[in-house]
């Protein structure tokens, strides 16, 4: 089998600000046996102004004019709340992570001793946010929604001229719809930006269902986050387009099974194969009566399935031989 998939379980803001249904989360998350569960951890003064009106999913998810800042501030998770939320990862034996959105996340993951850093698509172009986190030379996974490939380039550079080594970024592949429409997947772009960048990529899967992430898996993507929520009846902005904690089950399951159907990048037969082989390979019989001397050709011999003989594939070295007896039809030739 090929390398291991990493399967990242994204809680994000689906706690709505409530560190019980954050830690119910974690558990949700380790039944699924999900590699990672990811979380957000900004400080909402540092992040966004006041004003700032909302995306327009969230309005339509929160059926609401509201800001922003209004909305990302209930949802803030404290320090002591990572504290809480990191024991119980190691309780349930589930790795966390967190997206920083602003320099001073970075510095509290920092103290938090992470060392795996996701950068959200919406700092791929903030210069200062990119070389604090690459000044720290931990893995880095940077996802890439919303962005063209200078873009790309561009922040990459940024994180290797500030200390981290390439072999430690992985990029994701993402489209920054909540939820995602199909149309705009675009999927290959994994494999077009593995050979174009020669760097890990993965897959930050927000369209609804299992199909897209499981198709990126085959396509090459070795990490895949998908979010998640304890219930998707609940108010907040990303509830609706998240996977229920049966259906984060049923794709951790699909995920490693893609995984044994894709196997090794060889081609082989297996002993389970060899097994059929002589009663589905052909051998060489007389296709009519043969009297000994005579000329084999395709017009006396053909293949057939048999028990025994020639194999179909010495054809070429029968053909031309004189009959060294008599055959009947259907008989396995002889040479």
């Amino acid at each position: 089998m090929k390398n291991k998939t990493i399967i990242i379980a994204e809680a994000g803001v689906n706690h709505n600000g409530n560190i019980n249904l954050a830690l119910k989360q974690v558990d949700i998350a380790s039944k699924s046996r999900a590699d990672y569960i990811k979380f957000q951890t900004y400080c909402t003064d540092d992040l966004v102004q006041r004003k700032v009106g909302l995306a327009k999913y969230q309005k339509k998810n929160l059926k609401s004019t509201s800001t922003q800042y209004k909305l990302l501030k209930k949802l803030e998770l404290s320090e002591t709340d990572h504290l809480k939320i990191i024991r119980r990862c190691k309780l349930k034996k589930i790795k966390f992570l967190s997206s920083p959105f602003d320099l001073q996340s970075i510095n509290l993951l920092k103290r938090l001793n992470l060392n795996l850093f996701k950068i959200p698509s919406g700092e791929i172009t903030n210069v200062p946010y990119l070389k604090k986190i690459g000044s720290l030379k931990k893995k880095i996974i940077l996802s890439t929604g919303m962005s063209t490939s200078e873009e790309i380039k561009k922040a990459i550079n940024i994180l290797i001229a500030s200390g981290t080594k390439k072999k430690n970024i992985t990029i994701l592949h993402c489209s920054s719809e909540y939820p995602a429409n199909k149309n705009n997947l675009n999927l290959l772009s994994i494999p077009f930006l593995k050979k174009k960048f020669k760097i890990n990529v993965g897959y930050s899967d927000h369209s609804l269902g299992l199909q897209s992430s499981l198709t990126a898996v085959a396509l090459g993507a070795q990490i895949i986050e998908k979010h998640f929520t304890t219930n998707k009846k609940l108010s907040g902005p990303d509830h609706k387009a998240s996977l229920s904690p049966n259906e984060l089950i049923s794709f951790v399951k699909g995920i490693r099974s893609v995984e044994l159907i894709l196997g090794k990048s060889i081609k082989r037969p297996y002993s389970e194969e060899l097994k059929n082989l002589k009663f589905i390979r052909k051998f060489i019989v007389a296709n009519k009566n043969i009297k000994k001397g005579e000329k084999l050709s395709e017009k006396n011999i053909t293949t057939k399935r048999a028990k025994v003989g020639i194999p179909a594939s010495k054809w070429d070295l029968v053909i031309g031989k004189k009959a060294k007896k008599n055959f009947l039809y259907d008989e396995n030739i002889k040479i």
